[in-house]
């Protein structure tokens, strides 16, 4: 497959940009009929030329300041700047600006090309040479080859060309592995297909067919048909100029600055966390100001507060919140410009660290640190500090939509940080990190402590009640993971649904021990017969809070057994029960009438009938008619 690149073309208005792309390419990239009448671009235009193995797509961008906007819609997609810069009038104020927006959106190579070469001396083009090295002196331009042409006589479009071929071999190719994102750049309708829209796929593949949605509406639609480089492709992949016809979306619902993107992966956010840099000829930029935001294709309005300062000086850098007037989608690494609200000039521009961000208080130290490790461009530490940020657990939708990764990339990049980040559930995968899952334990244990001294007759606290105490803000995988460690670490002790610390032992006061033996006294004294429970507790000796304790006690060391709320037996009495069973089996049969069960046990009907069903449910008997079957 061919290598697909970008060339955005920048410069003045009547620099010869749009020109310079039609001798290059043979196409014209002015597409409305005002810009042919009027003679310039003002919105963006397209033309596609191939050398070697290259595929370019040129973004003709208007180089009017009235139409600035237009310029960043098709700015944010490029990878090769085209710096157009007239002989006859050299750096001019557009010039200035549009190659600050390439600095500040990060593009990394570019080739200059002076235009209308003709038309000045050798010496006057010398001179312009000289003041376009002193213009990029120490920018990614710096280094950048210089050529002169002329599109009236042709002078100079061949080596142009051989630079941009030798250019491109060193400039990436976007990745088309990863999630589809396609910022749309236009947008219209045509007979007999519906609506389509335009863009440039920065990311990722698209297939005819393929299901997407449209933030940030969150739209679902089918992919009817894709066109590239002037045809119909059944596949369009990152770096490529896509046309996409979308099915089930009306025209009137998309516009400008929406984003195509793979389906139930992203999120869409009014509220990112950035690193934002002033121009030097910028004003001061205050805290809570409120500025024009460009994003890919989109722009809306910011309100931009900052998390250091109270105000950023020209050509400096900083932390700062952006909050939005309405959602887009954005992932971290996406560049953005900044225009002054009025008058409308670029003034700055940053990267976005955190397209997902919390609300922050300003002076905070562990954000500042958080950004600065998201700003570090280190993997490891940045998936780190997001899984420890959100102590509740994180899951693969969410770290995906967080930040743009494969799946992949997030289960590899998890198994080189097996010291501080536990995956706790798989499926589903959920990762917490080990410190959180300490603190998690420790206050596990606090409870626990404290529940035991609260409660010093109880065997242990029941699981949920537990978690509600410990654990609310956490996944029910987190805590379950974090009670399974402490458990093979012999710390707690898991019984059922009942939770205690590990070798606790119940101590009992003298007073305590001797109401317990009084209720086992009388309960094993009363044989069938079983006494209330309430006379037993109130003649325990202790108050009826810690005598019923005591029962509890006694049930779950299994001293007592509870038949029904209110009746209970001490165990000698049913194990006396089972032998009389036997003893009536041999000698009348296993037929049971209920009149016979009430004579043997010397109960009464009361007491009798739900002994049969205690019975009935430990398989000692078996229910048949008004009568039972001994087993």
């Amino acid at each position: 497959m061919p290598k697909h690149i970008i060339i955005g073309t920048a410069g003045h208005i009547d620099h010869g940009k749009s020109a310079l792309v039609e001798a290059l390419t043979g196409t014209h990239p002015d597409r409305l009929e005002e810009e042919k009448r009027r003679g310039i671009t003002i919105d963006l235009g397209y033309a596609f030329l191939h050398l070697g193995d290259v595929q370019f797509g040129f973004v003709d961008v208007p180089g009017h300041e009235k139409f600035i906007r237009n310029m960043l819609a098709g700015a944010g997609g490029i990878d090769i700047v085209l710096l157009v810069v007239a002989a006859d009038e050299s750096i001019k104020p557009q010039t200035r600006e549009h190659f600050d927006i390439c600095r500040l959106l990060g593009v990394e190579h570019g080739i200059i090309a002076i235009t209308k070469s003709d038309v000045v001396t050798s010496e006057i083009l010398d001179l312009v040479k000289l003041e376009i090295d002193e213009f990029v002196r120490g920018s990614f331009l710096e280094h950048a080859p210089v050529v002169p042409v002329s599109v009236r006589t042709g002078a100079g479009l061949d080596d142009l060309k051989r630079e941009i071929l030798r250019v491109a071999s060193f400039t990436p190719q976007r990745d088309a592995s990863r999630y589809a994102r396609l910022p749309i750049d236009r947008v219209f309708s045509m007979q007999g297909f519906g609506t389509v829209v335009t863009g440039t796929l920065i990311s990722g593949t698209l297939h005819s067919g393929d299901e997407i949605e449209l933030f940030p509406a969150g739209k679902r639609s089918r992919i009817r048909g894709l066109h590239s480089e002037g045809h119909a492709v059944r596949q369009a992949t990152a770096g490529q100029r896509t046309a996409v016809n979308l099915a089930d979306v009306d025209v009137s619902e998309v516009e400008r600055g929406m984003v195509l993107a793979t389906k139930d992966i992203f999120c869409a956010t009014r509220r990112v966390d950035a690193r934002l840099s002033l121009l030097p000829s910028s004003r001061p930029l205050k805290h809570r100001s409120r500025m024009h935001f460009h994003c890919g294709a989109a722009e809306h309005i910011a309100l931009v507060t900052w998390l250091e300062t109270d105000a950023l000086a020209p050509g400096e850098t900083a932390f700062a919140q952006l909050h939005l007037d309405a959602p887009i989608l954005a992932l971290p690494g996406d560049r953005f410009i900044l225009r002054q609200f009025s008058p409308v000039v670029t003034i700055g521009g940053g990267v976005i660290l955190d397209a997902l961000a919390p609300r922050h208080k300003k002076g905070s130290a562990s954000t500042i640190k958080f950004l600065e490790t998201l700003a570090s461009g280190n993997r490891d530490a940045l998936l780190a500090v997001l899984i420890a940020e959100n102590q509740r657990g994180m899951d693969l939708p969410q770290l995906i939509a967080r930040t743009g990764w494969l799946e992949s990339e997030i289960r590899e990049a998890v198994q080189t940080l097996a010291g501080a980040v536990q995956v706790v559930s798989d499926p589903p995968w959920l990762a917490v990190s080990s410190v959180a899952m300490e603190t998690l334990q420790t206050t596990i244990e606090n409870e626990l402590e404290r529940f035991h001294s609260a409660n010093p007759l109880v065997p242990g606290i029941a699981r949920e009640e537990l978690r509600g105490r410990a654990a609310m803000r956490v996944r029910p995988e987190v805590f379950r993971a974090a009670l399974e460690q402490l458990a093979r670490a012999g710390k707690i002790a898991v019984e059922a649904d009942l939770i205690h610390l590990a070798k606790r032992e119940i101590a009992l006061s003298p007073e305590e021990a001797k109401a317990k033996n009084h209720i086992v006294h009388e309960f094993e004294r009363a044989g069938l017969s079983a006494p209330p429970v309430g006379d037993v507790l109130r003649r325990s000796g202790v108050d009826t809070s810690r005598a019923q304790k005591l029962v509890q006690l006694l049930l779950r060391e299994k001293i007592l057994v509870k038949i029904t709320e209110d009746l209970i037996f001490h165990r000698s009495a049913l194990q006396n029960l089972r032998q009389l069973l036997t003893n009536y089996k041999k000698t009348h049969g296993s037929r049971l009438p209920i009149a016979a069960f009430k004579e043997l046990a010397g109960i009464s009907r009361k007491r009798a009938i739900p002994l049969l069903e205690y019975m009935d449910r430990n398989q000692l008997t078996r229910r048949v008619g008004d009568e039972r079957v001994i087993l």
